[in-house]
């Protein structure tokens, strides 16, 4: 790994900041007629439990999804995850997305722009932002990622991710988060390991993705 003193986070977004489970149960409801509650939850990583059966059917359905639904602009944020990313931002972390969106042939514009519209949305700070499947090519002291083939990977290769807990992933070891506070958490300790000195932000800091709206609320009531 590169030397840098900057401590680099590898943030993956499908699964992890956003829930790609219930943006495309929505979506996989409507196509089929079915009612959203015959599609559980509670689902493998192939979404057998949906009676998806192949990986064509699923390939097709995602595209359904992504082009026409348009989930990655549109989906629900997990709650914590932008008020804890601002916060490890502002204490010196180097917030890099790493997501495995350009997919769908032909929707990699779409894919694009409605990643960044949905960052942008949702208030989700970033330094940089990659587009790719093989993970371990992105230098990173620290990662977090749900999918199990992304973490047994990145970890043969020699680095360290938190497992965002999901129910797909229960088999992997730990280090394992199931909010963002307990990733926040896990990522300064990890820090510290690591000798990287974050200046954490004071009690009282005005921070999250709202800080801009609301200091101008402020200065606006001033002058009023």
């Amino acid at each position: 790994m590169a030397v840098s003193r900057d401590f680099v986070f590898g943030v993956d977004l499908d699964g992890v900041c956003g829930d790609y489970t219930a943006a495309f149960r929505a979506v996989v409801a409507e196509v089929r007629g079915v009612d959203l509650d015959s599609l559980p939850l509670d689902r493998s990583w192939d979404f057998s439990e949906w009676g998806i059966g192949s990986a064509e059917e699923f390939d097709e359905l995602h595209r359904i999804a992504v082009l026409e639904h348009r989930i990655f602009r549109d989906m629900p944020a997990f709650p914590g995850a932008a008020e804890a990313l601002w916060r490890l931002s502002d204490a010196g972390v180097w917030i890099r997305i790493i997501t495995h969106r350009l997919f769908t042939n032909w929707g990699h514009a779409q894919a694009v722009a409605d990643t960044v519209a949905w960052l942008d949305t949702n208030g989700i700070p970033y330094r940089d932002i990659c587009f790719l499947g093989a993970k371990p090519e992105v230098e990173a002291h620290c990662y977090v990622d749900d999918a199990s083939h992304n973490v047994v990977a990145l970890r043969e290769a020699g680095n360290h991710v938190i497992v965002f807990d999901a129910p797909y992933n229960r088999d992997l070891p730990g280090p394992r988060a199931s909010t963002w506070a307990e990733v926040e958490q896990l990522v300064i300790a990890r820090a510290a390991e690591l000798g990287h000195h974050l200046e954490l932000p004071p009690p009282g800091h005005d921070a999250g993705p709202q800080r801009l709206e609301r200091r101008l609320g402020r200065q606006h009531a001033a002058l009023a």
